[in-house]
């Protein structure tokens, strides 16, 4: 009887980027550490062939732990186990959730993750703003921006300030914070100790709060700490902004702008602004869109700035998917 020794998981890694082949691979690679790219391309090199039955399983068990991941991810560990067990059993649901028992530990909060926004504001609006900023920094970015945007508008720049200079927060803390919440919500949830919030983390809820929540925040922020507004604006995009892009960016994006969106935005635009959009556009289209404008009459100002968010999160969405190029950090950076 042959023994089939288990492969490793940084061998089953190498096989199955084998098997995706190199274009796929690559764009995984972008992902990654240096160390591990490099501790991969050596498993890689050392593979001479990759069997279909291999692969079948080394892709079955990935695709296993993809949807592990994502049930817990939607209802936490018991939601997860509750869910794989109607699809493969109580036997195989814990072979599975054992064999990736370290990368299905909860985050903290993980308990308030299907709570409304507007049910936990009421539950943490009266906390101090170091604990509101706790708790978003570990929230979704779309639901910890709701939240955000309904606090007063001195709390929405202190609690903003907060995520931001974030580091590292002691289990101790987390688990007080934790242990509070859940007697108010009557919830029990798993703890981990992790790193959250960061300048990152308070450009992610920024980018998805209402302009005027956004101006609210920044406003402030540049009277508390300057360097701070500074360090986020280099990471954001305004919609004045769309004058710092190329020609073909601001083409690349107007096919994705419904008129109606385009011509409300321009209502507020600057001269600079809508020249930058005018431009980029044919004689005929450019005419059309300046009647339109001319036609529509008074607006309201917060129908203005939702149609200029939503072709900033055109922008954002272009520019993650690597469609278009947004320079940031005034002329430190250079595109060639």
């Amino acid at each position: 009887m042959t023994v089939r020794k288990a492969l490793s998981g940084k061998k089953k890694a190498a096989n199955f980027l084998i098997f995706l082949g190199p274009e796929k691979s690559a764009k995984i690679f972008k992902h990654m550490t240096e160390e591990e790219i490099e501790q991969l391309t050596l498993e890689i090199a050392n593979v001479r062939k990759v069997s279909k039955e291999k692969a079948d399983s080394i892709f079955r068990e990935f695709f296993e732990m993809c949807l592990a991941s994502q049930y817990i991810g939607q209802g936490g560990l018991d939601y997860a186990k509750e869910i794989l067990e109607r699809a493969y059993g109580e036997e195989k649901t814990m072979e599975i959730i054992g064999r990736i028992s370290a990368s299905l530990q909860v985050r903290p909060f993980d308990f308030i993750r299907r709570t409304e926004p507007s049910q936990l504001l009421n539950f943490i609006q009266s906390e101090h703003s170091q604990t509101i900023a706790l708790i978003l920094a570990y929230l979704e970015p779309e639901k910890a921006s709701i939240i955000l945007s309904a606090l007063p508008p001195d709390r929405q720049s202190e609690v903003a300030k907060r995520i931001a200079i974030m580091d590292t927060t002691s289990p101790e803390v987390i688990k007080e914070v934790e242990r509070i919440l859940e007697r108010k919500l009557s919830s029990i949830v798993p703890q981990e100790v992790t790193n959250a919030g960061g300048t990152k983390a308070v450009v992610e809820i920024l980018n998805r709060v209402d302009r005027a929540t956004e101006k609210t925040i920044m406003e402030a922020l540049e009277v508390q700490d300057p360097e701070l507004a500074e360090e986020i604006k280099k990471l954001m995009f305004v919609f004045e902004d769309i004058v710092m892009l190329d020609d073909r960016s601001v083409q690349r994006v107007l096919r994705e702008v419904e008129t109606q969106d385009l011509a409300l935005a321009l209502k507020g635009a600057s001269n600079e602004v809508s020249q930058k959009i005018f431009s980029n556009m044919s004689k005929r289209a450019s005419e059309t869109l300046k009647e339109d404008i001319e036609f529509m009459g008074a607006v309201r100002l917060r129908d203005v700035e939702e149609a200029q968010q939503r072709i900033v999160n055109i922008i954002r969405r272009l520019e993650e998917i690597g469609e278009i190029i947004v320079a940031r950090g005034g002329g430190d950076e250079i595109i060639v």
